[in-house]
């Protein structure tokens, strides 16, 4: 049977490949997209969902939460410069109005009050939805059956400052109230996110037919983003954060993970958004989030490429 997942997601080529990957993988069983804001502005969040899910036409279509909560997001650069100015690069496509709109937090309860304990929730933006889903619904992550968080770092410092990684900076007091919870959780942090790189000679090798939903939709982002980050930060591959979060759904055996104890930064005028991990030879928390410590990089690389591979949506248009 087929794993039960929703993703919340500010799309983002680094999502818009992990959610591509995710619809594709027969393996999963994607019932809900929601939109949130982050490294895009709300609207353009809830428009690039709907472009991509329109656009790939799987087999079945997951139901898809538009973004109303306004969220000021700290600037950061490279979101800019590696994304392009809509989120998705340079790709021009046009999309209708939905015709029932549902916002983001209300699908996400929904969805899991429909099937509870049935659901793994994957977050690849900042948490605000899922905060705003606890607010009205107090038991909504104890009826998840797992939640994995990509965001924080444990050692290697932040990527939007010294200190904090953007998805916990962009929303520090929603990242606490959700990753602080009693609820079973997983976080994905920089550590290991950034250690799957597909370069150029890798996306050669993925061979994707232009001629096909998922070759058109990933030959308009992927090179895009490719000589994005060549161009802006000097390397010859993009980091595949929100694919290797949703390899710990998906293929778990790629990973190790630990039990730690965290806390959030949400004053510190330099580690406001910090994600602080109590590692002393004798701790004196108590742990309360599953961390994933190790990643095998070529088993990523390998699920990428074999999902595309096996696709049956990889027909001709």
């Amino acid at each position: 049977m087929a794993h039960k997942i929703i993703i919340d997601a500010d799309p983002g080529i680094g999502d818009a490949l992990a959610i591509t990957l995710a619809l594709m993988d027969p393996e999963l069983d994607v019932v809900g997209i929601t939109a949130t804001a982050g490294c895009v502005t709300p609207d353009a969040a809830t428009r690039n969902v709907q472009a991509l899910v329109e656009n790939l036409d799987p087999l079945k279509w997951p139901r898809l939460g538009c973004c109303e909560t306004t969220l000021s997001v700290p600037l950061w650069d490279d979101a800019f410069s590696l994304n392009g100015p809509t989120g998705l690069g340079e790709w021009e496509f046009r999309v209708a109005d939905l015709h029932s709109p549902r916002e983001s937090a209300k699908l996400l309860t929904d969805l899991v009050r429909a099937d509870p304990n049935a659901i793994t929730l994957l977050t690849l933006g900042p948490l605000t939805n899922l905060a705003v889903a606890c607010e009205r619904t107090p038991d909504f992550l104890s009826m998840l059956n797992g939640l994995v968080c990509l965001g924080g770092s444990v050692r290697v410092g932040g990527d939007i400052t010294a200190a904090a990684e953007f998805n916990i900076m962009a929303n520090p007091e929603a990242a606490r109230q959700v990753l602080l919870s009693p609820a079973t959780k997983t976080l994905v942090p920089l550590d290991v996110s950034r250690r799957p790189v597909l370069s150029f000679d890798q996306y050669d090798r993925l061979q994707l037919d232009p001629d096909t939903h998922v070759g058109r939709v990933l030959g308009q982002l992927l090179p895009y983003t490719l000589r994005a980050y060549h161009q802006h930060l000097g390397q010859e591959g993009m980091h595949l954060h929100e694919v290797t979060a949703l390899a710990a759904i998906a293929q778990p055996q790629y990973f190790e993970r630990k039990a730690m104890a965290m806390e959030i930064e949400t004053y510190g005028e330099l580690t406001r958004g910090m994600t602080v991990f109590d590692r002393r030879g004798v701790p004196q928390w108590q742990t309360n989030i599953d961390v994933m410590i190790d990643v095998d990089p070529q088993g990523v690389l390998d699920y990428l490429q074999r999902v595309l591979r096996s696709d049956p949506s990889q027909a001709p248009l």
